[in-house]
């Protein structure tokens, strides 16, 4: 379902203002593709159809587009159990749009409305610890184990 957000000071002083919106169909594969097989440190290591995969079989997707073209300049992807428990991934915006709140809006669309916003939710990241910590992440506690990758 799209939302349309509030401009922002940065949306007015700019005229491309954006949707953020959760339809899987809308999501472009390319230019998604694209920025994570090079530019996102984490995303490197997979292939076109790992991908395709990973955005398949996802609980759920979010991408930003910009309302006068409908290119989409950021994304979001989540795993999830669909009762208590979602995995964050794939969150980025192209540089063009950065500086305008996008991020926000996805995590905001992704995280904290339904289905999702009574979940617990977990991510990796090695950035954007701010702006994650905004939307209630923390470093783990001593109630949290995991399993380090293997490759």
């Amino acid at each position: 379902m799209p939302h349309n957000y509030p401009a922002t000071a940065s949306d007015e002083q700019i005229p491309d203002v954006f949707d953020v919106d959760s339809s899987l169909n809308r999501i472009d594969l390319d230019a998604a593709w694209t920025f994570l097989s090079t530019d996102a440190y984490w995303g490197k290591w997979r292939t076109r159809p790992d991908f395709e995969t990973q955005v398949t079989n996802a609980w759920r997707v979010v991408g930003a587009y910009r309302r006068s073209d409908g290119a989409m300049v950021g994304f979001a992807r989540a795993t999830s159990d669909g009762v208590s428990y979602a995995y964050l991934a794939d969150v980025f915006v192209l540089p063009v749009a950065r500086g305008r709140g996008l991020a926000k809006r996805l995590l905001t669309e992704m995280i904290e409305v339904e289905p999702g916003n009574n979940f617990r939710w977990a991510l990796h990241t090695a950035d954007a610890h701010g702006l994650y910590e905004k939307f209630g992440f923390t470093a783990p506690n001593n109630r949290y184990l995991e399993r380090r990758e293997t490759r």
